[in-house]
């Protein structure tokens, strides 16, 4: 280790402690105990004062996180889309954290814009305010105006941040880590991957050059669109630690008390929001993913304005293909389809039980889907599926969850706007552009281009793989590893049952030989043996039976 590194060193290692203490506080360290730190007590009691005694595992996990602060409650946020792998229960209370953080005093402010732009704000800005709209987990927004009297808001991120972040992504590897060692439970849904995972994308978003191409790119993709607004960013106001855009007043869409006074169409405005996100997915395969009522404003014309482009998520064709099939899983109340859909947009054990699978999928299909499109609870039936896909252990793709949580939050916030909102009502005519864009000629060859190009390559390498194969064979330096699963039992009894038949067979020979010693005219050893293996025998069937009979499948 580097002498320079030894601060870095001690900085995780204290943190380190820290998140442990938290953690067995709220008892949630159960899987810690194989590691055996000995810093892993203190009163149950939280920062508050509350009492921890009593209270729901996810509502403790909760507390956990915000008690550790920005960087958790980032992966809390994050997980709470993830139903797949950490339930319905505890995704639902995930979704609950906040970001509200005390913001930075105004000459911290300002060192971040003069270290940023390269001048102070007085020079950079007509006007500066110094009191924050707002102040979240990793930054603060003000109001501000250009010299040419444009108004704009100023997106500033709190000082060290990133710093803390980095260091509490280092520990967490750390925890990750070792619940993956010690923990059989908690191996099965990757918390190395997951956090890995958790990382791109939290460093992307403390990178507000990110956020920036967000902006430009969504209105690219509507500037034909009138009915949506979205700020336009200034490239020469901004930087990794500050953004400077375009001022966008209106309504909240949570405010529906306001917008009915002000004569607005709640209906319309619910079915404009929802449209702009459909069409960010399955049209452009890049979406807003974090589509929660204080990011969505309703301005003149019930033109939707669209805020915070940190967050965002990307479809590539194959994901698009699987979830595309889903919806028309769902449309047909196809169990075939919807069961191959589960599996092409996750990754499932090697032991995973398709039939099974497909059965609770069919029973699924009879609870949820049997009524009209338009009456469908989209949130509750998408949230159902998820439960049957983490029961067998199906750990989804990210970005397959993430699309999940988006299209759930939507339609809540539709229902925020009207009660009677139904989502599944818009998808109809997406699903019909679906199955045109799924069936039409140019996707039909691109499938096929792809098909010829893993054929080609196949074919390209088999007779190589082949010859290899064969001079192996001829040196004899052919290895075969072969890996059987639960075959102990099954070569215990055939082993059993061959010594039981020798036994049968040679006892029979020595009693119809009568070999001695013999009385009256029976040789004892032949019956003896003869007796045995019928024992043993019997033994041997009424093992089998009470394993399930012969007829039962065997495991694995």
């Amino acid at each position: 280790m580097k002498l320079s590194s030894l601060p870095q060193f001690k900085r995780n290692a204290i943190r380190f402690e820290q998140i442990m203490r938290v953690l067995a506080k709220h008892g949630l360290a159960e899987w810690m105990r194989e590691s055996d730190p000995e810093f892993l007590q203190r009163l149950l009691t939280s920062d508050e004062g509350e009492k921890l005694a009593g209270r729901p595992r996810p509502e403790l996990i909760r507390m956990a996180i915000t008690e550790l602060g920005t960087t958790f409650i980032k992966l809390g946020q994050m997980l709470s889309t993830r139903v797949d792998l950490i339930g319905e229960d505890l995704a639902v209370e995930l979704a609950k954290l906040q970001e509200d953080t005390p913001p930075d005093p105004p000459e911290t402010v300002h060192e971040t814009i003069e270290r940023e732009l390269g001048a102070p704000a007085r020079e950079v800005f007509a006007s500066f305010d110094e009191t924050p709209l707002a102040s979240a987990s990793i930054a603060q927004v003000h109001r501000g105006t250009l010299p040419d009297g444009s108004r704009v808001v100023i997106k500033v991120q709190h000082a060290g941040i990133g710093k803390i972040i980095e260091n509490d992504l280092d520990v967490l590897t750390a925890i990750a880590g070792i619940a993956e060692k010690y923990s059989r439970e908690l191996r099965l849904y990757q918390p190395v991957r997951t956090l890995a995972e958790f990382r791109r994308n939290l460093i992307r978003e403390l990178d507000f050059g990110r956020e920036e191409q967000n902006l430009e790119q969504f209105r690219k993709n509507f500037e034909d669109d009138e009915t949506v607004r979205i700020p336009a960013p200034y490239p020469d106001l901004s930087g990794k630690t500050v953004l400077t855009m375009e001022e966008i007043k209106g309504l909240s869409v949570s405010d529906r008390g306001e917008l009915e006074a002000k004569g607005l169409d709640a209906r319309e405005i619910a079915r404009r929001g929802v449209n702009l996100f459909l069409e960010m997915i399955f049209r452009d395969r890049f979406y807003h993913a974090d589509p929660h009522p204080g990011n969505l404003l309703v301005l003149p014309g019930n033109v939707i304005g669209l805020l915070d482009c940190g967050m965002v998520g990307y479809l590539d064709r194959g994901t698009q293909e699987g979830f595309e099939g889903l919806v028309e899983g769902f449309l047909l109340k196809d169990g075939d389809l919807l069961t191959d859909c589960a599996l092409q947009l996750g990754s499932p054990p090697a032991d995973l039980d398709r039939d099974e699978l497909r059965g609770q999928i069919e029973v699924f299909i009879q609870d949820h889907l049997t009524g009209a499109l338009k009456d469908l609870d989209l949130g509750m039936v998408l949230g159902s599926l998820a439960t049957i896909i983490r029961h067998h252990r199906i750990i989804l793709n990210p970005s397959v969850s993430r699309l999940i949580k988006v299209l759930i939050m939507l339609e809540g916030t539709g229902r925020r706007l009207h009660p009677d909102f139904k989502l599944a009502e818009l998808f109809e005519p997406y699903y019909r552009k679906m199955t045109h864009r799924r069936h039409s000629p140019q996707n039909v060859m691109r499938r096929l281009r792809r098909s010829y190009r893993d054929w080609d390559a196949l074919f390209k390498s088999l007779p190589r793989d082949l010859a290899d194969l064969l001079r192996q064979a001829r040196r004899g330096t052919l290895d075969v590893h072969l890996e059987h699963r639960r075959l102990d039992a099954v070569v215990n009894r055939v082993a059993y049952a061959m010594l039981t038949a020798a036994l049968f067979l040679g006892s029979t020979l020595l009693w119809s030989q009568q070999i001695p010693p013999v009385a009256w005219g029976t040789s004892i050893p032949g019956v003896l043996g003869t007796f045995a293996s019928v024992w043993l025998a019997f033994h041997l069937l009424r093992s089998i039976h009470r394993s399930g009979g012969i007829g039962k499948k065997p495991e694995g």
